[in-house]
């Protein structure tokens, strides 16, 4: 009797257990750790089968942190400059034609300058300049004639009344040494030419465009730039 008791005991026992085992209520799912360090949930990029992004297509952005820029490209160096030739343009038949062609050039043709070639002489006078009076231009022959110097003869007419002519020459280096001989011993002699033709102009510069030039002018001669008068080129 006391073995059925207790087995009606241990079944009732199992009975209770099994109801409450199948009436229990389904554990839930541990959520993931997160971290206190603060910073972004990363997330998985699903699997395919293009090819491969660049690197900074695939890179993942990290707190703090700034993508690298691509370097600028290096500027390019700048261009040296065309290096200057200088011409000699001419003859032009006065100094106002030579003038317009300076202007026409413009800044085509730097350090523009303009060059007279005096006419050829028949001949060379040489004399010294007017004097103030007459008194002062016979007291100056005096000092002339003191000195050793002969063939001279005071002037008194015209532009040139007052002025002492100290000889005429159809040699420009008879004229010279004579010229030279009254400066030493210290008269202020000078040349005049005598016949001249009419004077020539020419126009020289430097220019970093030759051929441009030489469209307008054909005739232009490559020159020294040492040889520009004044010019002060680079």
């Amino acid at each position: 009797m006391f073995v059925r008791a207790l087995i009606v005991v241990l079944v009732a026992l199992n009975l209770g257990v099994a109801a409450w085992w199948l009436s229990r209520p389904e554990a839930a799912e541990a959520p993931p750790p997160v971290s206190t360090r603060g910073g972004v949930e990363l997330e998985l990029l699903p699997a395919t089968t293009d090819a491969p992004r660049s690197a900074p297509a695939l890179a993942t952005a990290k707190p703090g942190h700034t993508p690298e820029q691509p370097a600028a490209p290096a500027a390019a160096a700048p261009a040296a400059p065309a290096p200057l030739a200088c011409l000699r343009l001419g003859p032009f038949p006065d100094r106002a034609a030579a003038e317009v062609a300076r202007a026409g050039l413009g800044t085509l043709l730097r350090e523009a300058v303009l060059d007279e070639e005096a006419g050829a002489a028949t001949g060379y006078r040489v004399l010294l300049p007017p004097a103030p009076d007459r008194a002062q231009a016979q007291a100056t022959a005096r000092r002339i004639a003191a000195a050793g110097f002969e063939d001279f003869i005071v002037l008194s007419k015209g532009e040139e009344a007052n002025a002492i002519a100290l000889g005429a020459y159809r040699n420009r280096d008879t004229a010279e040494r004579r010229i030279a001989s009254l400066r030493a011993a210290g008269f202020p002699a000078e040349l005049r030419a005598q016949g001249g033709g009419a004077s020539r102009w020419w126009l020289q510069g430097a220019t970093g465009d030759p051929a441009q030039v030489r469209s307008t002018f054909p005739a232009a001669r490559d020159i020294d730039c040492a040889t520009i008068p004044g010019a002060a080129l680079r």
